[in-house]
Order: C-alpha cells, then sequence, then structure tokens
C-alpha cells in the first residue's frame, strides 16, 4: 500500500514544479500550456519516457511529476516503481485512457503509490476542447495535494487530540437506542483503491451484511478495482448492475458514470442503476447512495467516508445521522486527501474518527 502523501506547502514567491513526461509530443505541449495558464504553476521540463523523466528528476527538483502510462523504453509504471524507491514524497499524477488497458495500469498504479490520475479523452475534437478538460480536470487533482501562498493547512479535529483538546463541532441529537445495523455504506474518492485494499480484506468470510461502495472512478475502472478487490478479500466483491440483489457477506461498488441507489423487489433489496444528474461534480454520487440507504433501512446503517476529495457524502452523511445511524471518518493523518471525511468531522457528524486501519475493526465491533 502507497505511503500518505502530506500536503507541501508552497513558499510565498515559489509556484507547483511540475515535470511532465509522455511521449507525445502534442500532449507535452498540451500540459504545459494548460498548466502555464495557472500562475501557480512553472512547468520545469519535459521527458519523453520514464528513462529521461528519472535522469532529469534530481536536475530539476520537481514538486510534480504528471506520468503517462504507455511510453517506449520505459513505461509510466516502471518509472512509477523507481520515482516511489527513489523519491517516496514526490507528487506522482498519472495519465490515462479509457479503454481496458488503460484502466488495469491506472489501478496498478495507484496500488504502487500515484496519487492520483487524470483520464485522456479520446477524439475530443479541438484543441480548446482538450485545453478545457485537461484545465478542469488535471490543474485541481494537482492542487489538492498543495498548500498554496495564502492558504492554510488544515489542523488536526479536535477528536484526534490527545492533550486538552478544545469542544468538538456540536453533534446532531442522535437517537438514543441505536437500531442494529443491517448494512454498511462506504463513500471514497481520493486515494480509494489503496485506502479499500487496506479495509476490505479485514472482513471474514462470513461477514454478515451487505457492504455498499462509492468510489469515485470512470467506467470500466471500477469493474477492475472490484477484480482486484475480490482477488484479496474473503467476502464477495463485484461491480453493481441493474436490479442485483444487497446480499449479506457481498459488497457491491458502484459502476463509473451510474448512481447507485436501492429499492425493494418481492421482499428484497436491490440495486437500481441510472445516469441523473451528477450531484457534488459526481457521478456516482456518496450523497445519492446514503440518501438511498436511509429510505430503504433508515438507521440500521454503518456509514463511512474514506479519503478524498470534496464533499460528497457530506449531506447524506446528515441525513443518515438524523435517522440514527452509525459515521464512521476516517482520520486527516491516514487520508491521501482529508477532504470528503473532514468535512463530515468538521461539521460534527461522525461517531468516530479513525485511522484508516482501525476503520474494519470498529465495524465488526458495531456489527
Amino acid at each position: 500500500m502507497a505511503g500518505v502523501f502530506k500536503r507541501k506547502v508552497i513558499k510565498p514567491g515559489s509556484r507547483i514544479r511540475v515535470l511532465v513526461v509522455d511521449d507525445s509530443v502534442v500532449i507535452r505541449r498540451l500540459v504545459t500550456h494548460a498548466l502555464s495558464e495557472d500562475p501557480a504553476f512553472e512547468v520545469v521540463g519535459s521527458a519523453a519516457n520514464g528513462a529521461i523523466a528519472l535522469a532529469r528528476i534530481p536536475q530539476l527538483n520537481p514538486d510534480v511529476v504528471t506520468l503517462d502510462i504507455q511510453m517506449p523504453e520505459m513505461d509510466g509504471l516502471q518509472a512509477l516503481r523507481e520515482i516511489r524507491k527513489q523519491y517516496p514524497d514526490l507528487c506522482v499524477i498519472m495519465f490515462s485512457t479509457l479503454t481496458e488497458r488503460g484502466a488495469t495500469a491506472t489501478i496498478e498504479a495507484l496500488m504502487l503509490g500515484a496519487n492520483d490520475y487524470v483520464t485522456k479523452a479520446a477524439n475530443v475534437g479541438s484543441l480548446d476542447v482538450s485545453m478545457a478538460a485537461l484545465r478542469s480536470e488535471l490543474i485541481p487533482k494537482i492542487k489538492q495535494f498543495f498548500v498554496l501562498p495564502g492558504e492554510t493547512a488544515p489542523s488536526p479535529p479536535p477528536v484526534s487530540s490527545q492533550v486538552a483538546p478544545p469542544p468538538p463541532p456540536p453533534v446532531r441529537p442522535a437517537v438514543l437506542v441505536r437500531s442494529k445495523p443491517k448494512v454498511v455504506a462506504i463513500g471514497v474518492s481520493t486515494g480509494g483503491p489503496n485506502a479499500l485494499s487496506v479495509v476490505m480484506p479485514m472482513f471474514p468470510a462470513d461477514f454478515p451484511l451487505p457492504i455498499l461502495i462509492v468510489q469515485h472512478m470512470p467506467p470500466l475502472f471500477t469493474r477492475f478495482l472490484a477484480e482486484r478487490l475480490a482477488a484479496h478479500s474473503k467476502i464477495r466483491v463485484e461491480e453493481a448492475a441493474e436490479g442485483m440483489l444487497v446480499e449479506p457477506g457481498k459488497a457491491l461498488i458502484a459502476p463509473g458514470d451510474y448512481h447507485m441507489r436501492l429499492s425493494r423487489r418481492d421482499g428484497q433489496v436491490i440495486v437500481r442503476l441510472d445516469q441523473g444528474p451528477p450531484e457534488n461534480s459526481c457521478r456516482p454520487s456518496v450523497d445519492v447512495l446514503f440518501r438511498s440507504v436511509e429510505e430503504i433501512y433508515k438507521g440500521a446503517v454503518i456509514s463511512v467516508i474514506l479519503t478524498g476529495m470534496g464533499q460528497d457524502g457530506l449531506r447524506g452523511a446528515e441525513v443518515l445521522k438524523a435517522s440514527g445511524a452509525w459515521v464512521i471518518a476516517q482520520d486527516e493523518a491516514s487520508s491521501v486527501v482529508w477532504g470528503m471525511p473532514g468535512a463530515v468531522v468538521q461539521a460534527g457528524l461522525a461517531d468516530r474518527v479513525l485511522s484508516l486501519e482501525q476503520v474494519a475493526p470498529e465495524i465488526l465491533r458495531l456489527v
């Protein structure tokens, strides 16, 4: 499992230094141009393959490497392995294609320690469209790993402090008598494949509840993630499909580009998939799943928010908390990005704020 990447503080007067690695001259120029338009970035160099990139890292001292997966001589996965050995704290963003090969390689890269990834849109048409897509996806994904001048790094949540912590944010009134949990619902984004690879193998084969997961990923990627997790877990892990039964001892991952909701049919709970509007710019959305889980199970839910950028899951957690469900949030120290769990903690919704390794044992205790 990859280590946790701590947000690097960029000093006043400095910029985020980027090394662009891709065998395509067009892509290198496109990425360089897109980043150069943002005053927070300085593209310090480029390389046509992993071997050249490794030679240039000590010369250029980048803060970030954008790394294509498919390159001659030394591809992105080989380069990533070497970067993690030599520069464990260097931020690496993978460039992937929306293909089966690209999806499997991206999951592999995330497991090897890549911080995040962006997808290359195939045949997007004009250069302007390509630039707009790059700016909207790549720039925020890099910035989430840095504290820019004028920003302040988030402080640890009060509940994790050991010495005389200040009072935590007010917690919503909880139901005094909790229902016995009937389902586990998990929301996760940036850093999710690694986080899930820690949590899922801890569940025993006879785990008595269904597990429902929203991981922010595109189509294909979620299927390969499910297959990867299934190979290392004692319970069944599958990508969800329309009409699939929600059963004990089985984890279902929402497919990319589809919201996952639940409904009842003949006394059984089944999956409903739809392509309704994105929520929090996400489809699948954690909020959508959490609301639907509350409609079916009321307060008999253990909800979990793991590492991720943004606030998806916050509104859904509010709904679940009001019904008496348990809300578990990953702590800042073990999160790759403390956006999603941090929002839940700061809103006073979390019953437990735990390190990643403590999440599954706490779920087992509650069950």
